[in-house]
């Protein structure tokens, strides 16, 4: 197992030193390559994906989760216009916002340049092969995937139009590997070839965090859990309110950006036209003691709820007294991923987004939008929700490090 991981690392490294200079027309020539293959493999993508969606039926988990792996023909054109959408953007390599000439005479640049090798570790969503593929490509770095054994047969079929792209441009099949073998050994024998891999972005539950983490001998950017709340305001408009917490929850449940919490001021009006929303849309309620005196036979929460991501259609509900009430639960129990506020109060906008410590923070908004082709970014290689050296959803510029320049004329210090 260790010489098959190792073996793909070092051709890594190898084609990293080939195509790190590669020029933004050629990158671009790339990604659009595999634009175009994706959607002549559709067929196939398809066809494989319902290899693992037969599979996924037999284990007993919740359509949410089943929605997480299901591809069609919309996502798979999405996942080619999100290519193309990264071919379009800005090359960060080679930018730099520094420039200086010193009083000795030496000029200091500081500009943008790849990280190089970038193992990607993710569980279910197979859009995640192509993004990642093609994110790395626009920022000049490497690629090692590994996505989850219940996408196996999509992931490879989305890697075959891959790597027909590559080579139809004229780059290494190897700028592109994925890690085809399903045993857990291979990842943990990947996590210690520190110095052939620059980096590593896990992408899925807790679990699967929390085992790289410790793991890895090689820097990590998490992709946490997102457990995300939407705050309702005493002075929250009823409308505003309803349309946000039911997009929140119920668009898409099994994404990390739905919201698992809902907050609502004690003083809010609505509260009980809002609880029956979320249950008219089948969600599972589970409420603490003040929304139960009008709601009995909803589950009670417990202090574990507050922590819980459901990724389901089930939501915490607690009414609290004050805005610094609300603020104060998101920063004890939330995850730091995105957490909104509904109010028409400025002030109380103003105070939320200043003082709940998340990566994404809304004022009337879904949380649903952090996303990197909702926030302009083509797509994203994950949201961070730690605070170095990215937060937040990772796109191109996430993937660059920085390299100080200096120009100089016999100096000696």
């Amino acid at each position: 197992m260790r010489e098959y991981v190792l073996q793909i690392a070092r051709q890594a490294r190898e084609t990293f030193y080939q195509i790190g200079q590669a020029s933004t027309e050629q990158k671009n020539l790339a990604l659009l390559s595999m634009a175009k293959a994706l959607r002549g493999h559709a067929s196939k993508i398809l066809q494989a994906n319902q290899r693992d969606l037969t599979a996924f039926d037999t284990t007993g988990k919740s359509q949410a989760l089943r929605d997480r792996l299901l591809l069609n023909e919309n996502r798979i054109e999405g996942m080619a216009q999100a290519i193309e959408a990264i071919a379009s953007l800005p090359d960060p390599v080679g930018s730099g916002n520094y420039i200086t000439k010193r009083p000795n005479g030496l000029r200091i640049e500081r500009v943008r340049v790849p990280i190089g090798v970038i193992a990607m570790i993710y569980e279910a969503r197979p859009n995640v092969t192509a993004d990642a593929a093609a994110l790395c490509l626009k920022s000049g770095n490497v690629a090692i995937l590994r996505g989850g054994r219940e996408a196996l047969h999509s992931n490879l079929a989305i890697m075959e139009a891959i790597h027909q792209g590559l080579q139809e441009a004229g780059f290494p099949l190897h700028t592109v590997q994925y890690l085809e073998k399903v045993e857990h050994e291979v990842v943990d024998e990947m996590l210690q070839l520190a110095g052939l891999i620059d980096l590593v972005i896990p992408r899925g539950g807790e679990s699967l965090i929390r085992s790289v983490t410790e793991k890895s001998k090689i820097p990590v950017i998490k992709h946490d859990k997102g457990v995300c709340h939407v705050y309702v305001d005493a002075s929250a408009d009823k409308n505003k309110a309803e349309a946000i917490v039911i997009n929140a929850k119920c668009q898409r449940p099994s994404v990390c950006n739905a919201a698992e919490t809902l907050l609502i001021h004690k003083d809010y009006p609505y509260r009980q036209d809002l609880i029956q929303a979320l249950l008219d849309h089948n969600v599972k309620v589970i409420a603490d003691e003040e929304i139960r005196k009008d709601f009995p036979n909803l589950q009670a929460a417990t202090e574990d709820n507050w922590y819980t991501e459901y990724l389901d259609y089930i939501i915490s509900v607690r009414v609290v007294d004050t805005l610094a009430e609300a603020i104060r639960h998101i920063n004890t129990y939330g995850s730091h991923h995105s957490d909104a506020i509904v109010s028409e109060s400025y002030g109380a906008v103003q105070r939320f987004l200043t003082e709940v410590d998340s990566a994404a923070v809304y004022a009337n908004a879904s949380t649903r939008f952090t996303d990197g082709g909702e926030f302009g970014l083509g797509a994203e290689i994950g949201i961070s929700t730690q605070k170095l050296h990215a937060r937040g959803p990772m796109g191109l510029e996430s993937l660059t490090t920085e390299k100080w320049i200096v120009y100089g004329d016999g100096h000696v210090r």
